[in-house]
């Protein structure tokens, strides 16, 4: 039909959308146009035990106006063998094919240290069925700017050197892959861990060592108390409480730099990745700490009393955590019961000095399906244990109130509640933040215009979405705005699409109701992207580069199987990066009716 007929190749259909537009003829044996089109398609379900058959429904499922099994199975110009292989290098299927295709990609145009981190990240986060294979075939690409230094044998010892210590940054050892017959001998200094190397190689910056001049009062006062404590390794616990505006982020960076400075570690964490990645060595909480996702009071922090990481916190002299009040005291307490454990001391945190850091006006934590008083329960100063002894320092300046005096004053009214309602539950928002609604598509194009004026000038500028964002409450808002957004972006459009499979066989035939689904944790099936558009990272690939969940990326080269990206902001602002197709599973709660990849 799409190799004859001139509408249907117009239509640009799937196979499953063809019902919708053609009816099947049985005595002339053809498609005609159909009048009534209140009919839904529907592809008859398929094992992945059938073979072939399985994945030609899965290549009808994902391509558009094809004209024959041959078409189906040609990949730019290239005819493939079988349709498995075609479904492979469309990237529908996960697999060595697919991690083998992405250092493929980015062999042409990157260089061996790039490629380092990219083989890194497959080996911690992609289930390599052979690492060794992988290896040998590759270890020519990975070691090519050591070549003209070094011998060959040396030249593989070296890079198989570099890499342990990004597999490491990732949170697992090198040795467990089994690379080559031997362990590969990490150079270590004596008596010190890879962690404890890392933290004391931080670069202390000189704008924030002389930014301690430039702390106003209320500041000065919070860096005084702190420092005192840090110098005389007095163990102590405070909450720095300011709301938007009075740089907070300032005052703990002026924080981690002077106790840098005097040699001593000051490990920097925060409960989102995009607090942490505006910290020098921010790490995500949950990544530093080894923290429950669930935050159950029977949990504790997975670290071992002789471990790289409990080494690292008995010698940490500051430990700072921002955007506390995002988090659930029940993983503050983990993280408590842990530090007495390894630390030996039975002290508030073992007696570190401790510095949280939030405003509690703004984002409390997120309890599923929770009412209010969930909401407030789950806050760190609910917690009988740890708030009664916490040292509140209020920041109470905002550095912001001059440019829009009358916006602060409003926001803070909110936070305190002291914002009049008009109807119960209710407050009056400024006129000008309000986009009228005449209907859906010129309520979007006045909402676009107004946060987006000039969506051209980010074709040119990579950086100039950055301070703009939309913010909305469901995933599925989420994505359709996402959507609409990016068909007003000039530049060709590239689509990914997710292969999806369920880990429970009793669903083994729901794979197009899982293409439906959007949870929290993982990217919709299709993604759809262009040219200097920006995208989140969902999972901490590494945290010592930048790469932490929530990491904003500013899209620059797009291969069939792995992304080419900048960071765009951060300590690592700029940093060229490779985000590669990896398994993602979904967190497994009660709210999921079906588990799966």
């Amino acid at each position: 039909m799409n190799a004859a007929n001139q509408i249907a190749r117009s239509l640009n259909l799937l196979y499953v959308e063809f019902p919708h537009y053609f009816v099947w003829t049985g005595p002339k044996k053809e498609w005609t146009q159909r009048k009534r089109k209140e009919v839904l398609g529907r592809l008859v379900s398929v094992n992945p035990s059938e073979g072939e058959r399985y994945y030609l429904r899965l290549l009808l499922a994902n391509v558009r106006a094809p004209k024959s099994f041959i078409d189906l199975k040609s990949i730019n110009g290239n005819v493939c063998e079988t349709f498995r292989f075609a479904a492979e290098k469309r990237g529908l299927l996960t697999g060595d094919f697919v991690i083998r295709a992405s250092l493929d990609e980015a062999i042409l145009f990157q260089l061996p240290s790039s490629l380092r981190k990219l083989f890194a990240t497959h080996l911690c986060f992609s289930m390599v069925p052979n690492p060794r294979a992988l290896w040998n075939d590759y270890k020519i690409y990975l070691c090519e700017d050591l070549l003209r230094f070094q011998v060959c044998a040396a030249t593989e010892t070296a890079t198989l050197s570099l890499l342990g210590d990004l597999i490491t940054s990732m949170g697992k050892d090198i040795n467990s892959f089994q690379l080559i017959d031997t362990d590969v001998n990490m150079p270590l200094h004596e008596d010190m861990s890879r962690e404890i190397a890392a933290e004391r190689n931080i670069l202390v910056s000189e704008k924030y060592l002389n930014g301690i001049f430039l702390l106003n009062t209320h500041q000065q006062i919070a860096f005084d108390t702190i420092m005192e404590d840090v110098h005389s390794s007095h163990g102590a616990v405070f909450f720095v409480d300011g709301p938007d505006g009075t740089r907070k982020s300032f005052l703990y960076r002026c924080l981690l730099a002077s106790t840098r400075t005097n040699k001593w570690i000051a490990l920097a964490t925060a409960s989102s990745g995009i607090a942490a990645s505006i910290l020098r060595g921010g790490r995500t909480a949950h990544s530093r700490f080894k923290l429950p996702l669930d935050g159950e009071s029977k949990y504790i922090c997975n670290i071992g009393k002789q471990s790289a990481e409990a080494k690292l916190l008995k010698a940490a002299r500051l430990i700072l955590w921002d955007e506390a009040s995002m988090a659930n005291r029940m993983i503050v307490e983990s993280l408590d019961t842990t530090l007495r454990d390894i630390i030996g001391v039975d002290s508030l945190f073992g007696g570190k000095v401790m510095v949280f850091g939030g405003d509690f006006r703004q984002t409390l934590p997120v309890i599923r399906s929770g009412t209010r008083q969930d909401f407030i329960d789950a806050c760190l100063l609910k917690s009988f244990t740890i708030w009664p002894h916490v040292h509140r320092l209020r920041l109470l300046i905002n550095m912001r109130a001059h440019e829009a005096p009358n916006f602060c004053e409003y926001l803070m009214r909110i936070g305190n509640g002291t914002e009049p309602n008009v109807a119960p539950g209710r407050i009056q928002l400024p006129i000008n933040f309000i986009v009228p609604w005449i209907n859906e598509a010129a309520f979007l194009d006045l909402l676009f215009s107004a946060v987006y004026p000039d969506l051209h000038l980010f074709q040119t500028d990579m950086y100039a979405l950055m301070v703009r964002a939309l913010l909305t409450t469901k995933n599925d808002i989420v994505d359709f705005i996402n959507s609409s957004v990016m068909v007003k972006f000039r530049g060709e459009e590239h689509t990914y699409l997710s292969y999806d499979i369920t880990t429970d066989p009793k669903c083994m035939h729901c794979e197009d109701y899982l293409h439906t689904l959007s949870p929290a944790d993982l990217p919709p099936h299709k993604l759809s992207l262009k040219h200097n558009c920006h995208v989140m990272l969902l999972r901490n690939l590494n945290p010592c580069e930048g790469l932490c969940n929530g990491t904003r990326l500013i899209c620059d080269s797009f291969g069939e199987h792995v992304l080419s990206c900048f960071i765009a902001s951060g300590d690592h602002k700029g940093k060229h990066v490779f985000i590669p197709k990896i398994p993602l599973e979904i967190s497994r709660d009660e709210h999921c009716t079906i588990l799966f990849k």
